[in-house]
């Protein structure tokens, strides 16, 4: 398998630190996708050291070189163009979350999936269902270690730091919901097992310490497809003292029982009592998806639960915007 790199503004992390596991694949060309502050090649070359072609122009790059796969991590708002000009060029996509930051431009990179031979696959960057920890505690879930689900709690917290300047713009960071929440609202998604059948949300950027547009805190209530009651809280408020940059936690409750993931640790209460999980080793959401694409088994996730919880994100900061 051949692939190739559309800019490094996120989570491209997820490919290359894979990509010792996956010997088959082939990084053939890369291309800073328009953004001249970021040298793409230096930092490939720090992960990968096989050779690949560099381009400035990612258009240029698909029509030229021949791959089976395009990972799209460049500027936020280019997102949907570069999803569409690779789905145009019939390649898999493994792209940064959010896919598009308006439903238009959502509406173009579904419109574009659709027309794709059969067999192509898209999904966003939702790299936390990875994780050890929370990887088994959906495996618990569908177990059916919690009975039916009725509830799904969610919670994002992030160090705030000094943020890069496309942050404190609407246009170019597209809002907290979508970036920080868009993992919240799909540990809802996936533990419910539904799509988004209405949403509300709220958000605030006062006190973002000279970041513009930055929202801080955010929540999100959600009734799922199903009826599962979802709530999801974000912020930019964890402290910069905290021993990790991330505070990321999830309570499933069910007919039967409740799991929570917290601190990389699942614990299971039921009638069976406290149990606390092992998780299993970790396992690359690239890597995942890669395999899938080459066994013809499920991936991590699928198009169709992209383009939701995309859809959802958007309509999320929308509503909020709103309030």
């Amino acid at each position: 398998m051949k692939i190739v790199l559309i800019g490094h503004r996120g989570h491209w992390g997820y490919v290359l630190n894979d990509l010792a596991n996956l010997p088959e694949v082939e990084v053939a060309a890369v291309s800073g996708g328009g953004d001249p502050t970021e040298p793409m090649a230096e930092a490939v070359r720090k992960y990968y050291g096989g050779a690949f072609k560099e381009y400035e122009d990612y258009r240029t790059m698909l029509d030229e070189v021949p791959c089976d796969l395009v990972v799209v991590d460049g500027p936020f708002e280019k997102h949907a163009e570069m999803c569409v000009a690779a789905l145009e060029h019939d390649r898999h996509v493994f792209c940064e979350k959010p896919i598009a930051l308006t439903q238009a431009d959502l509406a173009a990179v579904e419109a574009a999936y659709k027309k794709c031979s059969p067999g192509v696959r898209l999904i966003s960057m939702v790299g936390l269902r990875a994780e050890p920890a929370f990887a088994a505690a959906y495996e618990a879930v569908i177990s059916g270690a919690v009975g039916e689900v009725k509830m799904v709690n969610a919670r994002k917290s992030y160090k705030l730091g000094q943020r890069r300047e496309f942050y404190k713009h609407r246009e170019t960071y597209g809002g907290t919901i979508p970036w920080v929440g868009s993992h919240a609202l799909d540990w809802i998604m996936w533990f419910s097992g539904a799509g988004f059948r209405t949403i509300q949300a709220f958000h605030d950027r006062s006190d973002n310490r000279d970041h513009g547009d930055l929202e801080m805190t955010a929540a999100v209530m959600c009734v799922m497809k199903n009826g599962v009651i979802g709530t999801a809280s974000i912020d930019y408020w964890r402290p910069q003292t905290a021993p990790t940059h991330g505070d990321d936690q999830v309570r499933v409750a069910g007919t039967d029982g409740v799991i929570e993931v917290a601190h990389g640790k699942c614990v299971l209460i039921n009638q069976g009592g406290v149990k606390e999980i092992v998780p299993g080793a970790h396992r690359g959401i690239f890597s995942r998806f890669v395999r899938g694409i080459l066994d013809g088994t499920p991936g991590p996730a699928t198009a169709e639960e992209t383009f939701e919880l995309t859809r959802a994100c958007i309509a999320a900061r929308d509503e909020a915007d709103r309030n």
